[in-house]
């Protein structure tokens, strides 16, 4: 449109015009997606989820409040999927489509007409949603009508968001005094602790918490940061303060916990070999600019630099002079992957590894040669995965593999894609991380498809036909391999019911 429009052509007025323009255009289309949300939302309704006396009804961070009532808990999933969003994300956007439909129609009104923008409907559906009988809530409509009315006309006059948000629930309070002790609550309940990245190695520690407490922790740690800045610290107030809050956190000086230590997981490719390739691949080699993230370490799915993770490894005394070694109190898997094709090949403890290469290839002793002597575990004839496919898994999935979920493996289920009852079998091939939510939409959501790929393409399918793709991580796709899990998917029957749930 910038090509078409010129706006470097047009005068300071022009400008302004087509930025108000905008701001419209999207006020329109945010009441747009409203409705489309709310249609959807009545399309997914609640007498499809578990009731509460059936096994697996309840999971870790999942509060049935979030969603309105007679609406199913995995509609947010599935818009995360549509749109490419984040759990968080679609379940804020569930929240403020179903109010500005059901209950704020004078603001969805507003902002279609785009005469208030989006951040403004947004701020007084924050303040007011909820609240109303009609929305299960104490008040009524009348009064809330009321109180949306104001509202509107401090948003017209050009109120700032936030204090919109604040003048708007001080109008409620004005009529109801008890509507601020009930959002309170409500977000109480909600509260959790987030980690962030922000990037260079550096990553947001975020706490929900009431006011008060907040306040005095913060205190605190200014507290502490000044002390030690007036004993001539030479750092920053703000990097003393970062240091003071993960000390307290932590505690190292506090000899009666337990120590902190971790697993350790190497991921490394095989070295180009001599001789005739393990590995038949028709793939083109790849340019040497291509930039790559397959060298860049990580924590917790995070990128860091090869000094910060030289700088953890010394912290966890895992450097000695004949290479790594476990944590004390903690473990190290290796990892060895394909160097063509990046698949995962195998996964390994320290002392495994100088076994097989003590040993030697079996069949030709002292010679050099390249028959396999590693491989991913065997399938085993029962339903629980054994401790090596447990490893392995981890290994290759590192999160939940659900498109968008970043729940690390060690907190996920093994999941057969194709049910183990259907005749799936107990292979790395059929087996991938799924955290206890994504695996109870799988088992228990209608009209969602899984299927798999044996190098673990993942392809997801919602109920409304859209597909999303994941591939474990290091794993270089060739041409047409999307296409291929896509077609699988699409054109696939429907899964029988799906494993017994863990719960």
């Amino acid at each position: 449109m910038s090509e078409v429009l010129a706006p470097e052509l047009c005068s300071e007025d022009e400008l302004v015009r087509e930025m108000r323009a905008v701001a419209d255009g999207r006020a329109q289309l945010a009441a747009y997606e409203a409705v489309l949300v709310a249609e959807l939302a009545a399309r997914r309704p609640a007498q499809t989820d578990l009731t509460d006396d059936q096994p697996g009804h309840g999971v870790e961070g999942w509060g049935p409040a979030r969603v309105a009532v007679g609406v199913s808990e995995f509609l947010v999933d599935e818009l995360a999927l549509l749109k490419g969003i984040s759990l968080g994300a679609a379940t804020g956007l569930a929240e403020r489509s179903l109010a500005l439909v059901r209950e704020l129609t004078a603001t969805w009104a507003a902002l279609a007409d785009g005469l208030v923008d989006e951040p403004r409907a947004n701020a007084i559906v924050r303040a007011l949603a909820g609240q109303s009988q009609s929305a299960g809530g104490p008040v009524e409509p009348a009064v809330v009508a009321e109180v949306e009315a104001q509202a509107l006309a401090w948003a017209q006059a050009g109120e700032t968001p936030v204090r919109l948000r604040e003048r708007t629930a001080a109008a409620l309070i004005a009529v109801d005094v008890a509507a601020a002790d009930r959002r309170r609550k409500k977000a109480d309940r909600a509260a959790d602790v987030r980690v962030r990245p922000v990037g260079d190695g550096m990553s947001e520690l975020i706490a929900d918490l009431p006011t008060p407490v907040a306040a005095a922790c913060r205190e605190t740690v200014d507290t502490c940061a000044r002390m030690a800045k007036d004993d001539g610290d030479e750092r920053s107030i703000g990097q003393l303060r970062a240091m003071v809050l993960s000390d307290l956190i932590l505690r190292p000086w506090d000899s009666s916990r337990a120590p902190v230590t971790a697993h350790l997981q190497v991921i490394a490719p095989l070295p180009a070999m001599g001789g005739r390739p393990t590995v038949h691949d028709d793939t083109p080699p790849r340019a040497a600019a291509v930039p790559t993230d397959e060298d860049a370490a990580s924590v917790d799915g995070a990128p860091i630099t090869h000094q910060q993770l030289r700088d953890l490894l010394e912290q966890l005394d895992a450097l000695c002079p004949g290479g790594l070694q476990a944590p004390t109190g903690g473990s190290l898997d290796i990892s060895l992957v394909d160097p063509v094709t990046g698949a995962l090949r195998a996964t390994l403890t320290r002392p495994e590894l100088q076994r097989l290469v003590r040993r030697g290839c079996t069949d030709h002793p002292g010679g050099t040669c390249d028959c396999p002597v590693l491989h991913r575990p065997p399938p085993v004839d029962r339903y629980t995965p054994t401790p090596a496919q447990r490893r392995f898994l981890h290994a290759r999935d590192r999160t939940c593999r659900h498109p968008g979920c970043r729940r690390p493996a060690a907190r996920t289920d093994l999941d057969h894609v194709h049910a183990h009852a259907a005749g799936g079998t107990t292979d790395c091939a059929n087996l991938c991380c799924l955290c206890r939510r994504h695996h109870r939409l799988k088992t228990h959501a209608p009209g969602w498809r899984f299927t798999m790929t044996a190098d673990g393409v993942l392809a997801v399918t919602t109920p409304s036909g859209v597909t999303r793709t994941t591939h474990p991580p290091g794993l270089r796709l060739r041409a047409g391999q999307r296409f291929l899990s896509r077609r699988l998917v699409t054109s696939g029957a429907r899964l029988s019911p799906d494993d017994p749930p863990p719960f």
